[in-house]
């Protein structure tokens, strides 16, 4: 009876069999990339404002063969109004080479709850439902994935930190529990605005919490569609922040979400490669139920404002299945953990993104600043799966110290192009200034707005698990060949118990 029981046990380990292997990533190729134009259009139509919100995350559905892209809280670094949404679109690409081409916006979304749409302006940046206590409707979606078992959204914001379900329409669904640890805090009131060193004095001081715009930067999902996991750009002001310095620790958190009760169930420490220069984390890819791929980057590179020298943008590979909750206790500024405390295992690098970036001539071979999107898309002809890596162009918009905002172009083929760069008004092209001085400029056709950039990669990830829902047919086969081996089983026993 023994190796009939085994048979049926080994039937049912089989079928679940990818959720159990490691995932190893191998073979790694640059293949190409292409610069989606500053001036590309969504879908969105009507008076707001439409100009195509890059890629500040990917997520590539392999259930329905869909691309998803998600913009932040749009132009204006969080003061001018914006109506938060995602963006299908479609590229082709070259099933024997993974090269990419041709890319085209094929849907926007408007994200809205009980529908009024939710808005980028940031908390405090307006009186009412935006003043400094409250979240109200401020929303900057920085993470999306999809779930397998429903076919809704999942995205995550940066100002809650919020984890927020959309069903396909884009109408809000539920909110998921923020960690108590996650949620700013000056003193014992919630204050989404409060700063850890305050620019004015009387302000509000943060004193616990996510740091202002350094919420849930990536998010992924486990291929069961049982679990979420939102990820922190950087630490909380408590995880080794120093105030007198006002510099950040280097670690941040990984917080693991039950999907069916919306609750957070763990959280985990990862360590970034430093603390300098505005690093932190951009995007998480889930390569199976405890292994991911995690974007890591500082603030250099061609961007608005940015430090061009010394870009710095890297994929790594992690292991959560070896680290320990760490929700209850404050992690150090750097070094070891508390006794007991362990990290992510965390690969060395695997892509460096800054490289291939300067493979693409639309930007005269310079690395972007914002490499913030990533996937995992569909499987080729040879094996290997495509990678994709998008850019967050900040809708190539900047602003003065009065708040007004400037649509920035840009010469890509000077030394430094934001520093030779020509602002105008938004929306025109006239009464343009020169970026530097501020002195009247002539916008030529050498200029362009900052486009965003997709990169193309291939590599091998054995044992990968995809986010799949199973066709009803393979299902039901499935199913019944499970029933009909467990039929098997009792036919064998009564034959037995017969003789």
């Amino acid at each position: 009876m023994t190796p009939v029981r085994t048979s049926f046990a080994l039937a049912v380990a089989l079928a679940l069999a990818p959720v159990l292997h490691a995932q190893i990533l191998s073979n790694l190729s640059y293949v190409n990339g292409i610069a989606v134009p500053g001036s590309t259009l969504d879908l969105a139509g009507g008076s707001t404002f439409n100009r195509l919100g890059m890629f500040s995350d990917l997520y590539y559905d392999r259930n329905q063969n869909e691309w998803w892209g998600v913009a932040d809280r749009g132009p204006g670094g969080g003061v001018l109004s914006y109506d938060t949404r995602l963006e299908r679109f479609s590229i082709d690409v070259n099933g024997t080479t993974g090269a990419i081409s041709n890319f085209q916006v094929l849907q926007t979304v408007l994200l809205k709850s009980n529908g009024v749409p939710l808005n980028g302006i940031a908390p405090g940046s307006l009186p009412s439902s935006n003043s400094t206590a409250l979240l109200g409707n401020a929303f900057d979606p920085e993470g999306i994935v999809v779930n397998p078992l429903t076919g809704n959204f999942l995205v995550s914001d940066e100002y809650g930190p919020s984890l927020i379900e959309f069903d396909r329409a884009g109408n809000l669904l539920r909110r998921f529990s923020v960690p108590t640890n996650l949620t700013p805090k000056a003193g014992a009131a919630t204050d989404y605005a409060a700063l850890p060193v305050p620019l004015n004095a009387g302000d509000p001081t943060l004193t616990t919490g996510r740091e202002p715009n350094r919420g849930y930067e990536g998010l992924a999902i486990s291929p069961d569609g049982k679990f979420a996991y939102a990820m922190l750009q950087n630490g909380t002001v408590t995880d080794g922040y120093n105030v007198s310095t006002a510099t950040r620790g280097q670690y941040t958190r990984i917080v693991k979400y039950d999907i069916a009760t919306g609750q957070p169930v763990a959280q985990y420490a990862y360590l970034l490669e430093s603390s300098g220069q505005g690093r932190g984390v951009s995007a998480l890819v889930a390569l199976g139920n405890d292994k991911f791929l995690v974007l890591e980057r500082n603030n250099r590179g061609i961007g608005v404002g940015a430090t061009l020298a010394g870009a710095d943008k890297n994929i790594f590979q992690i292991d959560l299945s070896v680290a320990t909750d760490v929700t209850s206790i404050n992690l150090p500024a750097s070094g070891a953990l508390p006794a007991g405390a362990v990290a992510a295992a965390k690969s060395a690098k695997l892509i460096d993104l800054d490289t291939n970036a300067n493979q693409l001539a639309a930007l005269s071979g310079l690395a972007p600043e914002k490499m913030e999107g990533f996937a995992v898309g569909p499987r080729l002809a040879n094996g290997l799966y495509l990678l994709l890596m998008g850019t967050d162009n900040d809708f190539s918009v900047t602003q003065n110290g009065s708040g007004t905002q400037f649509d920035v172009y840009y010469r890509f083929s000077d030394a430094d192009p934001f520093a030779s760069s020509i602002q105008c008004p938004i929306g025109t092209t006239v009464n343009c200034v020169l970026t530097s001085n501020a002195s009247a400029a002539a916008l030529s056709a050498q200029y362009a707005l900052l486009p965003g950039v997709l990169q193309a990669y291939t590599a091998n990830i054995n044992g990968y698990v995809p986010v799949v829902t199973p066709e009803p047919g393979t299902l039901v086969l499935l199913l019944g060949g499970l029933a009909a081996l467990a039929a098997s089983v009792r036919h064998r026993r009564a034959s037995r118990a017969a003789h």
